[in-house]
C-alpha cells in the first residue's frame, strides 16, 4: 500500500509564531509547546524527540530522531507518518502506542529494541505523553533515550525486558522480587543493581509504578468501578489501593478520575 501523502509542512522552525497556517493541526500542537523546550530537545544527542498531531503526522523532531530515520533533514520528515519512515512492523508498533496516548493513556518506561543509525539495534527507554489544549488532546510528544551503555546482546538489558513482560502479564497477581529475579535469570541483588542502573528504580518501585500507571489509565479511560480497578491493578482491596494511590499522586482515585474528566 502506497504511503499517504504528507501534509504541507510548515516552516522547518519549531517556533509557533512562525508556523505556516496551511497546516492548522501543526500550529495548534506547536503553540501548546514551549519554543525553548523544543530548542532544548535539539541539544540532545542520545535522546530522540518528536511531536505529532492527532493524525499521526510529525510536527517537530530533533536531529537525533532525523538521524534514526535515515533522512537527511527535518524537511523530509515533518508532515510524514511512521509508516512513511519505518518498516511495517515498527510502524504498526508505534501506531498502537500512539492510539493509546491520544486516548489519554501516557506511556512511560517502555523498554524497546530499536535500530540505531547504521542499522544496528539498540535498547531505548521510551515515554509518550498526550498534548492537551483546553483539556482536548491535540497530539503527543515522545522521547526515546538511547541506553547506549549497552548493546543488543547485553545480558543485563535483555534480562530486564523479561522482567517488564512478567510485570505486565501478572499485574493482578502478587509478584515477589524472587519472581522477578527468576525471570531475569539473576540473583535478587543483581536484579536490584540492574533495575537501578536502567530505570533508576528498585524492583519493588518498578512494580508499584507499573500498577499505578495501569490504574491511572483505567481511571481516565473508562467507567470501571474503583474496586475493580484496584484488584485488576494488583492491590489487595480498594482501601489499600486508595491509600497508595493517594500517597503517590496526591489525589484519591475518585479525585483523579474527576480531574481527568
Amino acid at each position: 500500500m502506497a504511503p499517504r501523502p504528507a501534509a504541507p509542512a510548515p516552516s522547518t522552525t519549531t517556533d509557533p509564531r512562525e508556523a505556516d497556517a496551511s497546516w492548522p493541526e501543526a500550529v495548534v500542537v506547536l503553540r501548546a509547546l514551549s519554543p525553548e523546550m523544543l530548542q532544548l530537545m535539539d541539544e540532545l544527542s542520545a535522546t530522540m524527540f518528536c511531536a505529532k498531531d492527532s493524525g499521526g503526522r510529525y510536527v517537530a523532531v530533533n536531529r537525533a530522531f532525523v538521524d534514526r530515520t535515515g533522512e537527511r533533514s527535518r524537511r523530509t520528515v515533518i508532515g510524514r507518518r511512521s509508516e512513511d519512515l519505518f518498516v511495517p512492523q515498527l510502524a504498526e508498533h508505534y501506531l498502537h502506542q500512539d492510539r493509546a496516548v491520544l486516548e489519554g493513556r501516557p506511556l512511560r518506561n517502555e523498554l524497546e529494541l530499536i535500530r540505531r543509525p547504521g542499522g544496528l539495534p539498540g535498547w531505548y527507554l521510551t515515554a509518550k505523553l498526550p498534548v492537551r489544549v483546553d483539556s482536548v488532546v491535540v497530539g503527543l510528544v515522545s522521547m526515546s533515550e538511547d541506553l547506549r551503555t549497552y548493546d543488543a546482546a547485553d545480558v543485563a538489558v535483555n534480562s530486564l525486558s523479561r522482567v517488564v513482560a512478567l510485570v505486565q502479564a501478572r499485574l493482578a497477581e502478587p509478584i515477589t522480587v524472587a519472581d522477578l529475579a527468576a525471570a531475569a535469570g539473576c540473583s535478587p541483588s543483581t536484579l536490584d543493581r540492574r533495575m537501578h542502573k536502567v530505570f533508576s528504580l528498585s524492583p519493588q518501585q518498578f512494580v508499584l509504578r507499573t500498577r499505578i500507571d495501569h490504574a491511572a489509565a483505567l481511571l481516565t479511560s473508562g467507567s470501571l468501578p474503583i474496586a475493580e480497578i484496584a484488584t485488576t491493578s494488583g492491590f489487595y482491596d480498594q482501601a489499600s489501593f486508595t491509600r497508595t494511590f493517594g500517597r503517590l499522586t496526591g489525589d484519591t482515585p475518585a479525585q483523579f478520575r474527576r480531574r481527568a474528566r
